[in-house]
């Protein structure tokens, strides 16, 4: 009789890999991280400053500044920011100062320019994620600014080095579910967040995974040894929109529509 004990192993294997090569597959399959997503704490967990109602100003208010409430650095520094040292300690201050005077030098917002990696990761006014297997692009809704992360394995260039740019030159790979990403060439003059300023050296890694189904987290480590007194590392969290909740389509923000407006 043909086939016997031999023909039932051969039969067994074939079984096995028609069951075992699929799920190999679908372990190694990175999760989609498509969609259109808002962050639940954009400004993080705030520990200094005065409270809410405290110390009441008498009289006329101040003259208003162009930057976003408390964000001109006039209450002072948090201790979750980032540790500066002297040099860029100094560079705050003086940014502050000009802010708080009303100007609008330092501010991004007010000048329609992109925020900044990894200040863009803030994702204020939400942002859209679109993805394959060799990029993803981050688009936020805040000035249209984008942020790519190549996948298919490519470095940066010296072009690139010498160049940088707002959002910097994003590379990553998957580590299991984890999308890990490296950011270097950002440009020196933006800020790691609110106006804390950095140097051309900086660099950011990211380790991003859905803590749960369409709850995002996004784990930053900014690296700057000229500026900073140690690694400063944040955690962003977003949720994904549904079709049910009228909110996953962003906007299209047209910033310069007001420059004229402002003058």
């Amino acid at each position: 009789m043909p086939g016997g004990a031999g023909g039932s192993q051969v039969n067994a294997r074939v079984l096995w890999l028609a069951v075992a090569v699929p799920l190999a597959s679908a372990a190694q399959t990175p999760p989609d991280f498509s969609g259109v997503y808002y962050p639940i704490n954009p400004f993080g967990r705030f520990t200094g400053g005065p409270r809410a109602g405290a110390g009441q100003r008498q009289g006329p208010p101040p003259k208003p500044t162009a930057s976003a409430p408390l964000a001109d650095g006039s209450t002072g520094r948090r201790p979750d920011e980032p540790s500066l040292k002297p040099e860029y300690m100094a560079k705050w201050q003086q940014i502050s100062k000009t802010l708080v005077a009303g100007s609008s030098e330092y501010d991004f917002t007010a000048k329609c320019l992109p925020p900044g990696m990894p200040a863009v990761m803030s994702m204020f006014y939400g942002m859209e994620i679109m993805q394959n297997k060799d990029k993803i692009t981050f688009f936020s809704e805040l000035n249209d600014a984008l942020r790519r992360v190549y996948l298919d394995g490519r470095k940066p260039s010296q072009k690139v080095l010498d160049d940088p740019t707002y959002a910097g030159y994003s590379t990553g790979h998957w580590e299991g579910d984890t999308l890990v990403v490296d950011t270097v060439a950002i440009r020196g003059d933006t800020f790691i967040e609110g106006i804390t300023p950095h140097s051309d050296e900086m660099t950011v890694k990211e380790r991003i995974r859905f803590q749960s189904p369409g709850l995002l987290e996004d784990r930053i480590v900014v690296n700057d040894a000229k500026a900073l007194t140690k690694p400063w590392e944040t955690v962003k969290t977003y949720r994904r929109a549904t079709p049910e909740s009228g909110t996953d389509e962003l906007r299209e923000f047209a910033c310069p529509e007001g420059l004229a407006e402002a003058k």
